[in-house]
């Protein structure tokens, strides 16, 4: 009978993420070649980890390894090659938007045109009067840079397949925003970068991807994961999503999104986030004096006990544990509001303002309270 990848890390059929990294992780320990262990245990212990990263609960048989190394990749070579020459045509396309864009805006023009083609992918440019440029069709490649607001009517992606041509948009001046962002009509995902010098960045939803790629080495049946992280950077505004989800960034002023799932990174001063997810490796970056909300009270499949809340000084709290902490019971010179929540309320959800200070001293011991008046009168307290 074939061991499926479950049984090879020795964990229950559907165990979370974190039960599998955790087994892997004590695994490799135990049979890493460095602690005289098994080269081929580990080998084997390495590939259902990123197997079942991937969702895949049985490992390639040893015909499937041999059929993959021989003749998948080979295509797979040739289809990249290609779509590198598609990349590398189109790149040079968004050169010369660039430039016409740049060349509208020196001149205060307004004009409209067409560049890629039917095999590249189409792009409509157009400059309004008022000095924004609408950008229509599918942005798949390549840099553009624009002094001024930019409004995308399409999706936004980047070839996994090539460094060179990766797409990156840069607004050094105004905003970037989607068309009509709440009917999450479009999306940006695959490792395409926007940042917004000094503006904001209003979208639809985000994804990043992960790919299963052949060993450097080229050694049958090993696999490492290429991660393709989309990025979306305001630093002097804020960052308004729908939901995020597999390997993103976002790092902005203020963020404002519904649901963050798996790998997603956050870095703002003030979040609000009005989903019911935070699940799998979510990590929230709280600046210098910043604040996070969490305005949906979670459920247990809706908070995972990987999601974690970092400060700049490198304290980290699991949101887990601040879902058990009543407001009633912290200190009262950290929270002024108590009476805005019930008796039963939880840091995590309701709305609740959780403040870089309020973690900043979440665990340090709080002063007891002097006895004074009536309590010493009727002699309750005693000196010893």
């Amino acid at each position: 009978m074939i061991e499926n990848n479950y049984e090879v890390l020795k964990v229950r059929d559907g165990a979370s993420k974190k039960e599998i990294r955790e087994a892997f992780r004590r695994l490799a320990l135990q049979h890493h070649s460095d602690r005289g262990g098994d080269i081929e245990k580990f080998k084997k212990i390495k590939q259902a980890y990123d197997d079942l990263k991937l969702g895949k609960k049985y490992p390639d048989s040893k015909e499937e390894r041999i059929k993959k190394s021989r003749v998948v990749y080979d295509e797979a070579d040739d289809e990249i090659r290609r779509n590198k020459i598609l990349a590398e045509n189109l790149s040079k396309d968004m050169k010369i938007a660039e430039e016409w864009a740049s060349s509208l805006n020196r001149l205060d023009a307004t004009g409209r045109r067409l560049f890629g083609s039917k095999t590249l992918g189409e792009l409509e440019f157009e400059r309004n009067a008022s000095g924004t440029l609408f950008v229509r069709g599918n942005y798949k490649a390549g840099n553009l840079t624009y002094d001024g607001p930019i409004i995308m009517q399409g999706n936004i992606t980047s070839p996994s397949w090539s460094k060179d041509h990766k797409t990156n948009i840069r607004v050094t001046k105004g905003d970037f925003k989607f068309v009509n962002p709440l009917d999450n009509k479009y999306k940006i995902e695959n490792g395409a970068k926007i940042t917004a010098d000094k503006g904001d960045i209003v979208v639809g939803n985000v994804f990043g991807k992960k790919d299963q790629v052949q060993d450097p080495s080229g050694k049958i049946g090993l696999y490492t994961i290429k991660e393709h992280r989309t990025q979306l950077v305001a630093p002097k505004g804020k960052i308004i999503v729908e939901n995020v989800a597999n390997t993103v960034l976002l790092d902005s002023d203020s963020v404002i999104a519904l649901n963050l799932e798996d790998d997603v990174k956050i870095k703002a001063k003030e979040i609000l986030i009005y989903g019911h997810k935070v699940t799998y490796d979510v990590e929230i970056e709280l600046k210098q004096d910043g604040m996070i909300r969490f305005f949906e009270n979670f459920s247990i499949q809706g908070l995972s006990d990987d999601a974690i809340i970092k400060l700049e000084n490198g304290k980290i709290f699991w949101l887990h544990e601040l879902k058990t902490k009543r407001i009633k019971d912290l200190p009262e010179d950290l929270v002024n509001d108590k009476n805005n929540f019930g008796k039963d309320d939880t840091m995590v959800g309701n709305g609740f303002k959780i403040t870089y200070k309020l973690l900043d001293n979440l665990d340090k011991k709080q002063p007891r309270k002097k006895i004074t008046g009536w309590n010493l009168k009727l002699g309750r307290f005693k000196k010893s």
